[in-house]
């Protein structure tokens, strides 16, 4: 069982690898920000949230989804132990960075998941990559899956209200609810496209 290999080496060592893959991708996109602040003066992130899954995390996981919770089950069926949330004022800066995050020569992407374009039923937007990032050590090098979620403020506060009431009510929110909850996204896509043809249109008053 995965809680009683919480403190085994093979565990630290894996858990150690997700800590340094998160430390590049944060380093990789941190120098991002700043190049675009240096060549354009503008910055598309308003902000990085970074975790990493608790073991007790990843075995609930495990087990909602039918697997047993084993060391090799956590490393082989949950993509998200390492999870990177990059927050975009605009739309536009969101696919700007997964092109850019896309491109880098070292980082492997494994998987997309557009969101914006195809929303969740519930009405749920945001851009998720599962990469491979290599970690160097000092006699060799390996890799661990990120999972990057990259979304705009509005859709992010739309996220955490959502996990709120999901946490709240057990994942059976109400109808009544889950109907409010859709025509409030409804309404931060709408926010989120006249914020970008607000924010074209005083670009082109820029001296």
């Amino acid at each position: 069982m995965l809680i009683d290999k919480m403190t085994s080496y093979e565990f630290k060592k894996a858990m150690f690898l997700y800590s340094g893959a998160l430390r590049e991708m944060n380093t990789k996109i941190q120098i991002i920000n700043e190049e675009f602040a240096l060549k354009q003066k503008t910055n598309p992130i308003e902000h990085i949230k970074s975790r990493l899954k608790t073991p007790e995390s990843i075995i609930a996981k495990l087990v909602r989804r039918g697997y047993q919770p084993t060391f090799e089950n956590a490393l082989k069926y949950v993509d998200d132990i390492a999870g990177i949330r990059i927050i975009c004022a605009f739309t536009k800066d969101i696919y700007i960075l997964a092109d850019i995050i896309n491109s880098q020569s070292d980082i492997t992407v494994l998987r997309v998941k557009d969101y914006i374009a195809n929303p969740k039923e519930n009405g749920y937007r945001s851009y998720h990559m599962l990469v491979d990032v290599p970690v160097f050590m000092s006699d060799e090098m390996s890799k661990a899956r990120v999972e990057i979620q990259i979304r705009t403020i509005a859709m992010d506060f739309w996220a955490s209200l959502e996990h709120k009431m999901r946490y709240k009510f057990e994942s059976q929110i109400p109808e009544n609810l889950n109907f409010d909850l859709l025509e409030c996204a409804e309404i931060v896509s709408y926010l989120d496209e006249k914020m970008l043809l607000l924010n074209n249109e005083i670009e082109k008053y820029k001296v």
